[in-house]
């Protein structure tokens, strides 16, 4: 088969991927061989590209937002899925269960955890293998490409709204605005919130109104009014501090991304006191993802995406490490 893999770590002007022949891999116990469609491309491969992310294997194939059918692995009678069923390959690949984060229902603090195109091969592949416990069914009647943002970009931004403890009505300020907080937004209005954007890109800006934000100005510039709770999607510890300060007495800023630059020294007064909460947001659970899919399937998000060629994948994380897009690349590579 066809697959990118991460050569070399290094700045995209240094070519970091590669494609190469690989065999078709072959699913063990209780996995899917799964055709890959499209893949969506995530800012997380662009650090492992980048090497920002430090890779965990030689030569990974990157992509963790994989729609596809299955075409071999175990047997219908054991889990329900059948050859030809569409599902999606996410982030999460694997948990322990037993250890005790897993035990209370935090599976994505296991420290045994593996993740898709990271510890195993991913989707910028044309099959990829998953443990069938961990793949999502997803519907027949969406086309692939409005799905595969939802399997990462739209996951981990519905955990983040969650860790971000927004009010019901409340007034919720979203930093960055790519393929995640396109889709965030519109879960946070849906429900009632008023949505402030602040992001440096003038097109991320206009599609936050079109999508029904209240405003949109720079990312570091003040919202109009203060901050029930923020979300930090941009991989900037800068603007941490200036989003502590936006918020509100007693409210929490969420920190979404799994690679931040360095954050500068934080003003006890001007940025922590009056109980305001600094979160991280790490990976997700299952359960968050199959919450956000039935979301999603009752409430549909108008899904902002850019088609690429699978042999544009570099292309890809090119334009999305220069802010070249609006919301979510898609490689298309299979039917």
């Amino acid at each position: 088969m066809n697959a990118w893999v991460v050569d070399r770590p290094g700045p995209m002007s240094t070519g970091p991927l590669k494609l190469v022949r690989l065999p078709v891999p072959q699913p063990g116990p209780g996995e899917l061989l799964i055709k890959v469609e499209v893949c969506a491309v995530c800012r997380t491969d662009l650090h492992l590209a980048e090497g920002d992310l430090e890779p965990r294997r030689p030569r990974t194939v990157p992509g963790h937002e994989a729609v596809g059918r299955i075409v071999g692995g175990v047997d219908e009678a054991d889990n329900g899925l059948a050859v030809g069923t569409r599902v999606g390959v996410a982030w999460l690949r694997s948990t322990c269960g037993e250890c005790r984060y897993c035990l209370r229902g935090s599976e994505n603090l296991c420290p045994h955890s593996t993740y898709t195109g990271w510890d195993a091969n991913g989707g910028y592949a044309e099959y990829v293998v998953a443990p069938e416990a961990y793949v999502y069914q997803l519907p027949e009647d969406q086309p692939a490409e409005k799905l595969a943002p939802l399997l990462c970009a739209g996951i981990i931004g519905y955990r983040a709204l969650l860790q971000a403890d927004l009010p019901p009505g409340g007034r919720l300020g979203i930093y960055g605005f790519g393929a995640s907080a396109h889709l965030t937004a519109q879960v946070a209005i849906a429900q009632g919130a008023a949505v402030h954007v602040l992001t440096r890109s003038e097109k991320a800006r206009e599609l936050s109104l079109e999508l029904g934000a209240v405003s949109a100005r720079g990312a570091y510039d003040a919202p109009p009014e203060p901050l029930d709770s923020a979300i930090l999607f941009a991989p900037v510890g800068d603007i941490v501090p200036v989003a502590l300060e936006a918020l509100d007495r007693g409210g929490t800023l969420a920190v979404a991304g799994i690679h931040l630059t360095d954050v500068p020294r934080l003003n006890y007064e001007r940025h922590l006191f009056q109980e305001r909460v600094l979160r991280s947001v790490t990976a997700n659970t299952r359960q968050d993802g199959h919450a956000f899919l039935t979301f999603a399937a009752r409430n549909p998000l108008q899904v902002t995406t850019t088609p690429y060629d699978f042999a544009k994948a570099a292309d890809a994380l090119t334009d999305l490490a220069e802010d070249r897009m609006n919301g979510a690349a898609v490689l298309h590579i299979g039917t």
